[in-house]
Parts: structure tokens; sequence; C-alpha cells
């Protein structure tokens, strides 16, 4: 069975990755990053949703980008917007946080001996984010064939983003064709310990747009109401 690492974050973007890697038949190791998230409840919905899809492997890798600061998720003083999905690019952007991650799933994968990485970055129903367009993926996989041992050997990687083109309502709907149970994921940037969502934010607003779209329940659990 082919290998791939699984960049998992807990949410509904991520889990229909999975599946989608599942489905074509990898093995599926699946990597979760905590980088110093306000929404910190997602990483006990990432092993859930690994459990809940047959991954062979679920880790965590701790980086504290909180450090650095210069994002509402990962610096307390920054408020997490919520009145609605507006153009540019939003301050819940984290600086080089998807090259960060894709890196540490590449080492892993270099040890693994996988030549697939999938990742479940959007650029149509998404908040803007540089590191989500296709152009991004597209570069970053040259820079890891260009970079690592097993692609020099011959061993060329693939990075996979399943999701790039889809709409957020396209998403939920192949993930309920392939079985994800959608209420063990957490989407929200403010989720509470307990993993239920705000409702106001962007990420909840698309999430919430996304089901309404495909005609599908929603099963988010929420705190408070929009």
């Amino acid at each position: 069975m082919k290998r791939a690492v699984v960049l998992l974050s807990g949410g509904l973007d991520s889990a229909t990755t999975l599946a989608i890697a599942h489905a074509d038949g990898f093995e599926c190791h699946c990597l979760s990053i905590d980088y110093g998230q306000r929404h910190v409840a997602e990483l006990a919905a990432a092993a859930h949703v690994a459990a809940a899809l047959g991954a062979r492997e679920h880790r965590v890798v701790h980086i504290d980008m909180g450090q650095f600061g210069g994002s509402a998720l990962t610096d307390a003083s920054i408020a997490v917007p919520t009145s609605g999905v507006a153009p540019g690019i939003p301050v819940t952007y984290v600086p080089a946080r998807n090259t960060v991650m894709l890196s540490l799933a590449l080492a892993w994968a270099e040890v693994l001996g996988a030549g697939d990485i999938f990742v479940g970055v959007n650029a149509v129903d998404y908040s803007g984010y540089p590191d989500c367009r296709p152009e991004f993926i597209r570069a970053f996989e040259a820079m890891a064939n260009l970079a690592t041992k097993a692609a020099v050997e011959g061993r060329p990687l693939r990075l996979h983003a399943p999701l790039i083109e889809l709409s957020k309502a396209d998403i939920v709907r192949r993930g309920a064709r392939l079985g994800v149970d959608y209420a063990l994921t957490v989407s929200c940037y403010q989720a509470d310990p307990d993993g239920r969502a705000c409702g106001t934010c962007d990420s909840c607003r698309l999430r919430r747009a996304g089901f309404a779209a495909a005609g599908l329940a929603d099963p988010t659990r929420y705190h408070r109401t929009a």
C-alpha cells in the first residue's frame, strides 16, 4: 500500500482530504500541528477524525508560532473578526503557516518513504490566504523535489490538494459521500475548550454556508448564536 502524509487540522476540509486519500488507497499517516493556535480544540478533533477515518497513525508536532504573533489565531491581543467575510487577507492569516506545516510533513514523508502529501487547502470558498492558492502548491512541490534526498535519488514527491478548486458545498458533498462524520470536526477560529463554535468568525460562516448550499444538515455545535 502506498504511504501518504496527510496534514490534519481537525477541521472540515482536512477531514475530507483524509477521507479522499484513504479512498484512493493510501496508508494515511496524519500530522497535526500545535502551533499556539487559540482554537486548540481542533487538535482533539483531529485525533477523533484520524481514528474514525482509518488513519495508520496520528502525530502532533508542537511549534510555538505564537511567540512571533502577527495573527488573530496566535496573538490574544488581536481580535478574531466576526462581522463577515471581507475582501483582502484577514488578520486570521498566520504568517508562513502552510509553508511550515508542509515542511514538517515533507520531513516525515522522507523518513516514512512516502511519496505523497495531502493538504486540504482551498482557493474558492476561503479567507483569501496566499498560501492556499494553486501557485503556492505548485511552487512547494517543485521546491520539495529539489530539496530532498528521495527526489534527487529518483523518488519524486507529489503534493495533493484535492479540494483546491471545490466550493465549500462541493467539499461537504464529497465528504458526505465518503462517510465523513462532520460532527467530529472543529473549524471555528475561536472554538471553546469543548470544541463548540462561535458561529460568527469567517470559518464558521463559510462552513455554515457550505452545508446550506449542499442541502445537508449542519452538525456543528455552537456556544452562542451568530
